[in-house]
């Protein structure tokens, strides 16, 4: 696999991306909260977008995968400017975002901030404001107490039998500035979402609240009813790829944006 190429920012920051030339319009995939670029989704669709002579970008927010920075000092509000970064810098021309667990959320962020490049939303598990049912239903009293005491609380793994990774307190109060589901979301380009019934993280009758926020009246969902948060599986990548396609070409864009 190629190494990735490397966006520096005025920060001082550097965000790992993968870009290849193509059609528009392009696709945008957002990775979700400790993830990468690397996963089955975001691979499958690099591949598919090959096939079919389209631009495709890729990437990992700062604090994660080859980026630079740590997972710990991140929050919605950087994650969301590392999207439009790329977004600015690295695509060209009408985008479709594709946005996978908070991924979700900071696709919607940025179309909200660039909606003359956006012409279709994605959504797989989309998890706008995840933070704020992380604090009303998931932390536990020992987790609460981690972090009045140091600012930081850990949280299981549960995928690849992976290491507990730490939360902040910042993540937390800062992700109160990017809540969406309390008000309409002002976006009226076309939507589809799909949600697995079985997931464990993010409830299906999420993408239902996220259909009501959304302005647009171009929203379809898709529930999968054996379909668990990640859905990476072989036909859950099938299902994905064939929305792709339908939505890709039911888009009307103007290719001088």
């Amino acid at each position: 696999m190629d190494k990735p190429r490397n966006l520096q920012l005025d920060n001082g920051s550097s965000l790992a991306y993968h870009h290849r030339q193509g059609a528009n319009p392009g696709v945008l995939f957002f990775p979700g909260f400790n993830s990468n670029m690397c996963g089955n989704k975001a691979l499958a669709l690099d591949a598919w977008s090959e096939e079919q002579g389209i631009q495709f970008t890729r990437f990992d927010y700062s604090g994660h995968g080859a980026s630079s920075g740590s997972l710990e000092e991140g929050s919605i509000g950087r994650w969301r400017d590392d999207a439009l970064a790329v977004l600015d810098a690295i695509t060209q021309g009408p985008q479709l975002l594709v946005g996978s667990s908070m991924g979700g959320w900071i696709m919607l962020l940025a179309a909200l901030a660039r909606p003359e490049r956006v012409v279709g939303l994605v959504g797989i598990a989309a998890a706008p404001d995840f933070t704020e049912r992380l604090r009303e239903q998931r932390l536990d009293a020992q987790q609460l107490a981690q972090l009045a005491a140091t600012g930081f609380c850990a949280m299981p793994n549960r995928y690849d039998d992976g290491e507990p990774y730490r939360i902040g307190q910042h993540l937390l109060d800062e992700s109160r500035h990017h809540v969406l589901l309390n008000d309409e979301i002002p976006l009226t380009v076309p939507v589809r979402l799909i949600h697995g019934q079985c997931d464990e993280d993010v409830p299906w009758q999420h993408a239902l609240r996220i259909a009501e926020q959304l302005q647009s009246m171009d929203v379809e969902i898709e529930l999968v009813k054996r379909g668990d948060h990640r859905m990476s599986e072989p036909q859950d990548i099938k299902r994905l790829l064939h929305t792709m396609g339908e939505l890709r070409q039911a888009i009307v864009y103007d290719d001088s944006l």
